[in-house]
């Protein structure tokens, strides 16, 4: 079982690439089976990360990123995997 996290935040205007530094500078308190990093129009980073584990599980987040670089509140979000669909299968 794993669990996958979703951080994402939006840059403070100008700030896109000194968020993508500082978040990809960000180390966790263990190490997660997969991590990835992406950047969106709008100056948005994605993080997601996935960890040994149920929904539920205490499991290390990234932190906050210093107010100057941010526009609102950083995203969170939990997600758990479902059983694979064939492609071209049912949605």
């Amino acid at each position: 079982m794993a669990v996958t996290l979703m951080w994402e935040a939006r840059a403070a205007e100008g700030r896109g690439a000194d968020l993508l530094a500082w978040t990809r500078a960000q180390t966790l308190a263990g190490r997660p089976l997969r991590r990835e990093t992406f950047r969106a129009p709008g100056d948005r980073v994605l993080v997601l990360t996935w960890w040994p584990g149920t929904y539920t599980s205490e499991v290390p987040e990234l932190p906050d990123p210093p107010a100057a670089l941010i526009s609102r509140p950083v995203h969170r979000w939990r997600f758990e995997p479902v059983e694979p669909q064939e492609p071209g299968g049912p949605e």
